[in-house]
């Protein structure tokens, strides 16, 4: 069976680029790979593991969702031939493309810390990133102790995700009134709160405010469960503010911090039929230019999304940026068998809730250039690198009614 554009994952990425392609008329030939029987809004998720919102709202059903015209196989991707233009799928054969746009997301791969595939979601171990509800069930049921909150060392979707869960559990704790017996320490492999002045200058103002323990250089090997330990090898970037008094362990050049409830960020990585074959790069990211999104060595191909070897956030927000620019340069390539004008310039933004009510929003490229979007003076926000209310409202309210009603509609926003 052959299409002309094959597009795999129906996640954020694949649908939007489906849904605008069929809304432009590129192609009438077009399929999805994809196996789910459901698809979710994980912005939100952040919201549901802190009690204020309900995992049913993030969940619809992807045939609710496939643009009419477009072929579902719903099926797993397992292997690509690029230079044969040929898609195997696990169960339904093989397809051949004129053009391929590989969406396929991120897969967590526990096996990269010690003891989490044992430790994750027992107990006190939680994540908004697999269960947010087991994160609120953890919240609710946390007496006073250490509350610890880890990143780990690979890129993972929304990297401002693992602090929006600190801020929000400190905010929680508060209101529970357990803060006086509460230390919360959030552990990160990083050297910095923010990458983006405007946006790190608010956060340590949050930080001050909260008085978290915020260590830096820690890069996350081990869980023991059973014992409540994190281990942790310190690199160059080591330090901390707000130190807490903590219980500590030593062992070799590793360092435990005793935990009475552990959040944490899985390890992520591309999934294996991409990791392993001929269009990733030495780190195992999808091999594109960082502007035109176009493989670098089949012209056929494009990649758009979490697994793009792309130096910018990994969210919802830069893959709006990105598919325009993959379909200006099919279009370009059918017509002319060359590129279009567009440039993808690293845009992303990343909606940090600092508080029960509110939130920054860092918006930036691939320089680091603090870059707000104009249609929020809509919204009467002045300055979007503030907490704000209006931010908190946008987060709750307007960008899940964005999402379902026009970026997986093909609506330009």
């Amino acid at each position: 069976m052959h299409y002309e554009i094959i597009i795999i994952g129906g996640g954020t990425g694949g649908l939007m680029l489906a849904a605008q392609m069929q809304r432009q008329g590129v192609s009438q030939q077009i399929a999805l790979v994809d196996p789910s029987e459901h698809h979710y809004y994980q912005p939100a998720f952040t919201l549901v593991g802190a009690g204020d919102y309900s995992l049913a709202k993030t969940k619809r059903s992807m045939a609710s969702l496939i643009p009419k015209g477009v072929k579902w196989i719903q099926d797993s991707a397992i292997e690509i031939k690029g230079a044969e233009n040929t898609v195997k799928t696990a169960k339904s054969g093989s397809f051949t493309y004129d053009f391929l746009v590989l969406s396929p997301g991120l897969v967590y791969d526990l096996s990269l810390v010690e003891g989490l595939e044992d430790a994750l979601g027992k107990g006190v171990v939680c994540s908004n990133y697999t269960n947010p509800e087991h994160t609120w069930e953890v919240l609710q049921n946390f007496k006073g102790g250490t509350a610890l909150f880890t990143q780990p060392t690979t890129p993972i979707k929304c990297g401002g995700a693992p602090q929006k869960a600190t801020y929000l559990a400190d905010a929680y704790f508060k209101k529970k009134g357990i803060k006086d017996q509460t230390n919360v320490v959030l552990a990160m492999p990083g050297s910095t709160i923010f990458g983006i002045p405007e946006i790190k200058k608010t956060l340590q103002a949050v930080v001050d405010r909260k008085e978290l323990n915020v260590k830096f250089g820690h890069e996350l090997v081990k869980i023991d469960g059973e014992k409540r330990i994190a281990w942790y090898r310190m690199n160059k970037h080591e330090g901390e503010v707000h130190p807490k008094d903590l219980k500590m362990e030593k062992d070799g050049d590793l360092t435990g911090i005793h935990y009475d409830m552990l959040h944490t960020a899985p390890p992520s990585v591309t999934p294996a039929f991409l990791r392993y074959s001929e269009l990733v790069n030495e780190g195992g990211w999808l091999d594109v230019d960082i502007h035109t999104l176009q493989h670098k060595k089949y012209p056929n191909i494009f990649g758009i999304g979490d697994a793009a070897a792309l130096p910018t956030a990994k969210t919802g927000a830069a893959i709006r940026k990105q598919v325009p620019v993959v379909i200006e340069n099919i279009k370009a390539l059918k017509a002319n068998g060359g590129l279009g004008t567009k440039k993808y310039n690293g845009y992303s933004s990343c909606p940090i809730v600092t508080e029960y009510g509110k939130m920054v929003l860092a918006e930036f490229d691939y320089d680091n250039n603090f870059i707000p979007d104009p249609k929020l003076k809509m919204m009467f926000i002045r300055d979007s690198s503030q907490e704000l209310w209006r931010l908190w409202m946008l987060k709750k309210y307007g960008l899940p009614f964005m999402y379902w009603n026009m970026m997986l509609k093909g609506k330009d926003i």
